[in-house]
This record gives structure tokens, sequence and C-alpha cells, in this order.
């Protein structure tokens, strides 16, 4: 037997009715879930949960992470600067399958205020049901993890 394939979840107050909508849907699609928060509606810090969930991807507690805050800009620029962490914002399932083919992301951020809970769906089920490539997006994918 497989054992389900591990997600760590994060989300600001401005993402939390979204993240714990995915999560309940992504749990009933067999995946097991890390929620690193927030517990509440009250405003806190999306760098806390980026980081939380980017140290989850790296340290391989969970093959990918997904993010959301209001817009996905602020959690998406946090999880970025955490090393090893390719995370895309996105808005359409598309954007989130490349994302995987062509940039071998490993974190979905999303912006509550710009995706409801069937897109965010779609999006998450898009990245997840993705592969690298590879070949000609291997040198461009080496080159992302040497700036800076």
């Amino acid at each position: 037997m497989t054992s389900p394939l591990t997600l760590s979840f994060g989300s600001d107050h401005g993402g939390f009715v979204l993240r714990r909508g995915l999560i309940e849907a992504l749990k009933a699609k067999g995946y097991a879930i890390l929620d690193r928060g927030t517990e509440t509606e009250a405003s806190c810090d999306y760098p806390d949960y980026a980081h939380a969930v980017g140290a989850d991807v790296v340290g391989a507690r969970a093959k990918f992470g997904i993010l959301v805050c209001t817009t996905g800009i602020g959690i998406s620029i946090a999880a970025n600067k955490v090393p090893g962490i390719r995370a895309a914002l996105v808005q359409s399932a598309d954007a989130a399958e490349l994302s995987r083919r062509h940039n071998d992301a490993n974190v979905l951020c999303l912006g509550a205020k710009y995706v409801d809970l069937p897109l965010a769906l779609a999006c998450a089920e898009a990245f997840l049901a993705a592969q690298f490539e590879g070949g000609r997006h291997d040198s461009r994918v080496a080159k992302i993890e040497t700036c800076g």
C-alpha cells in the first residue's frame, strides 16, 4: 500500500476560509495534510506561515506546499525567500500545471480575493497532477537555485 502524498498548508487571516476549504477537499481525495495555520481570522503575519510551509517542503515532511493570503502576492514573495522553494502564484489551472511542468514549482500560492474554492481546487489538482518536464527547463531551474 502506498502512503498518501503529504501537503503542507498555510495562510494568513485573508486566506483562512479558502485554505480550510481546500484542506477539506484534498483530505477527502486522500492527501495527508500538515496544517500550519492560522487558526482564526484575526490579523496575523503571512511570512510566518510561508516560512513554516517552506520548511516542511525543504525538510521533506511534505512533498508540496499550498499557501493562501488575500492576494497571494505577499505570501508568495515570503515563500520564495526560503532556500529551495519555488513558489508560484497562480489564478488558473493552466498556470498551476505549467508552474510544475516548466518551473518545477514546489509551493502553490493563491489569492483568496481572486480565486474561489472551485477554481482553487482546480488549480491544486492541476498542480499536483503535473510532472516537471526537465529537458530544456533543467538549466533554467538550476539558474533559479543559484540566484542571490
